[in-house]
């Protein structure tokens, strides 16, 4: 079965000229048996499964606390660790104003999948033996523009974007949780530890809405479709 996404991968890199390949997130039960299991965050995960890794990722392996509950793999802290988690925020990473702005970030966004699955695995969509629940991935803004445009040929409904908060809640578990494609630019922390180019834009797709980007590649302008402009158009 491995390789059977494949064909997809190819002809969307081949499309809009993808200079990574996209990676494959998907929330489970069990292990994967061709990702290893090792201690990294979920930020450092992504960037290195862009790069071709792929990791099995649980409670005891995920190296990130915020990671760890913004993807459901833990419960968020209560007592003395949220208030440690609060000081952080606020005073060491600097993410935020106030305890009452990191309360409006967290409130105000969608809820993590807590307690969903066991295990997150990320890694190359192509390598990938099971369906994955979202596909990201990592462009710039003229790639991203063109993947939106086809994601909404069919039905024209804008998605809706959630942009703030960390990183790993805006590429996986907001499109998790929601079902919503959503675009990311990430979190300014998690891009400069990580390493992340400058130009990196995530665009996250819920499996299901996949079929409807390679259906619409051939007819849509964002795709191969041949652009026709009306004369006179002064464009």
């Amino acid at each position: 079965m491995k390789g059977i996404w494949k064909d997809m991968v190819e002809r969307l890199r081949d499309v809009l000229e993808l200079e990574s390949a996209p990676v494959g997130v998907l929330f489970s039960h069990e292990r994967s048996e061709d990702f290893p299991q090792e201690a990294v965050s979920i930020c450092g995960a992504l960037f290195r499964a862009f790069r071709g890794e792929g990791f099995s990722i649980d409670a005891e392996t995920v190296a990130c606390p915020g990671g760890a509950w913004h993807c459901g793999l833990k419960p968020p802290p209560s007592g003395e660790g949220w208030r440690w988690v609060q000081r952080f925020l606020t005073r060491g990473e600097k993410f935020t104003h106030s305890v009452i702005s990191f309360h409006r970030m967290i409130t105000l966004s969608t809820p993590p999948p807590s307690g969903v699955a066991d295990w997150l695995l990320i890694g190359p969509w192509e390598e990938m033996e099971k369906r994955p629940d979202l596909v990201v991935f990592q462009v710039n803004g003229h790639q991203a523009c063109r993947l939106i445009a086809l994601d909404t040929y069919w039905d024209g409904i804008p998605p809706k974007v959630e942009l703030l908060g960390a990183l790993c809640h805006t590429v996986i578990a907001y499109t998790a949780a929601s079902g919503q494609t959503n675009v990311s630019f990430g979190d300014w922390t998690a891009r400069r530890m990580v390493g992340f180019s400058p130009s990196a834009v995530f665009v996250s797709v819920p499996m299901e809405r996949m079929a409807g980007i390679f259906e619409a590649i051939p007819l849509c302008s964002a795709g191969t479709a041949e652009l026709e402009l009306p004369g006179g158009s002064g464009i």
